[in-house]
Formats: C-alpha cells, sequence, structure tokens
C-alpha cells in the first residue's frame, strides 16, 4: 500500500475512534444539562405514596386531569372564577406579583375564599434560571410574602416562568418549601384571542394525569373555559387542582412534577 494511501487511512481511523469516544462524554454532558434536578410524573408521584385521598375525588381511579392558571390576578380573572363556581370546579392559580397580587388583592382573596389553590409564579416573571441565587429566592419569597399576607396561607407550589429551572432553582425551592409544577398542556393563548383555537389546542393534546397550563388575563382565555370544561367531561375527564392530582403523594419541595 502506498506510504500516502496509509497516512490517510491512519488518519481516518483515529478520527473516527476520537468520534465514538467522544459520544459517551457528550451524552452524559446532555443528561446532566437537562436532569441537574429532581423530577417525577402526577401518576408515578401517587404510585409511590400510600394512605387515603381527602374529599370525594381519587385520581388513583378517576381520569384525571389539572386545570391551572398562570400570571393572574387580572380583571379578567373574576368572570372566571364565576365559571368555575357554576360548574363546582377548583384550579390551581399560579399567581404573579408585580402588576396582580399588588394590584389586585381583593381578587386574590376571592381567589383563596372560594377554595382555589394557589401558586406562586415569582414576582416580575422572570427566568429564574438567568438570577443569580439571592434575586432568585427574592423573586419568590417576596411572592410568597404577599400570597401569604393577603390570604393567610403560604403556598406549597410553584411554577417556575417557561418552566425553566434548574438545579439552583430545585435548592432555591427546597429551601422554601415549594414544589415545582410544569405542565403537559398548553394552548399557547399569549398568541392568540381565538377561543375556539384555544380550545381545540386543549383538547387537541389533553390526556390523564396531564396538567393543562392556561393564563386567565388573555382576553381570549376566559371564554374558552367554558367550552373546554364542557369536552373534557364528556369525554369522561374528572378536572382537579394539582394537589388532587398528586395525592395521596404530597407535594415535595423541590420536586419537579412534570405529566
Amino acid at each position: 500500500m502506498p506510504l500516502i494511501t496509509r497516512a490517510r487511512r491512519s488518519r481516518l481511523l483515529i478520527a473516527v475512534a476520537t468520534a465514538v469516544a467522544a459520544v459517551p462524554a457528550v451524552a452524559l454532558t446532555m443528561a446532566l444539562t437537562v436532569t441537574t434536578y429532581e423530577h417525577t410524573s402526577p401518576r408515578a408521584a401517587r404510585a409511590k405514596a400510600s394512605g387515603s385521598v381527602a374529599g370525594n375525588v381519587d385520581c388513583r381511579k378517576a381520569k384525571c386531569v389539572a386545570l391551572s392558571f398562570d400570571g393572574g390576578p387580572s380583571p379578567t380573572t373574576p368572570r372566571l372564577l364565576d365559571i368555575l363556581e357554576r360548574a363546582g370546579l377548583h384550579a390551581t392559580f399560579f399567581v404573579q406579583g408585580e402588576g396582580h397580587i399588588a394590584k389586585y388583592p381583593g381578587i386574590l382573596r376571592r381567589v383563596s375564599d372560594e377554595g382555589h389553590e394557589i401558586g406562586n409564579h415569582t414576582w416580575n416573571h422572570s427566568r429564574l434560571t438567568d438570577l443569580d441565587e439571592d434575586n432568585a429566592r427574592r423573586e419568590l419569597t417576596r411572592t410568597q410574602d404577599a400570597i401569604e399576607r393577603i390570604t393567610g396561607t403560604g403556598p406549597v407550589l410553584m411554577r417556575p416562568p417557561e418552566g425553566r429551572t434548574n438545579r439552583e432553582v430545585a435548592k432555591i425551592c427546597r429551601d422554601l418549601g415549594l414544589a415545582q409544577v410544569l405542565w403537559s398542556v398548553t394552548a399557547k393563548d399569549y398568541e392568540t384571542t381565538d377561543s375556539a383555537l384555544i380550545t381545540k389546542r386543549v383538547l387537541d393534546r389533553t390526556h390523564r394525569d396531564g396538567i393543562i397550563l392556561l393564563h386567565d388575563l388573555h382576553a381570549g382565555t376566559v371564554p374558552a373555559v367554558p367550552g373546554i370544561i364542557k369536552a373534557l367531561e364528556q369525554r369522561g375527564y374528572t378536572i382537579v387542582t394539582v394537589s388532587q392530582l398528586l395525592a395521596p403523594a404530597k407535594p415535595r419541595p423541590g420536586m419537579v412534577y412534570r405529566p
């Protein structure tokens, strides 16, 4: 074999070997990047828990889906509360501080008084993963304190803005007694006012043990809710809060729950 050909072949073999050796390293790096926090699904959390469920809904037996709303309270929230009251349902509200809790404390108090679950959605809706530890902690503690001051009870759930979380955010949440809640269904109602489209997106993506994310502050969302509720119930779903979906498991601080 000519010397030049042998040299080229040697370089090729070395390149292939280097690439193959790099695959496990890349896979490990990706794994560390993606799964730097503990996470589980509502179904898995229930399966590991024991005991009875308070109330008349047991999602180990019923075909449950959790209904949640982000970004309020807002002027549109009272209409949503009226809809939920007529339907005999409770939802989970992940509320925001600036421009919402601070501006509409009376609406937040009504959310609490009517038995809905309240979660923390930060003060300024900042990406917690972009902040240093002190500022990320402040985003949550300021909201936590405001909710407790108005309702008398501090939340045990939070939803990170844009679903962005990592190991550092999980540690802060663990310190503050907050479980992290992501979602499986989003209608992207922040980009449309078409209530029919919002309804379709929710119904197309909903499955058992899912968590629906909507925003009660957007114009097309609240008008879509009656149709969403009716269609889900016709399909055999029981609509619950996030904590009901997890029961008999209790929300674990720092843990990320995602269907």
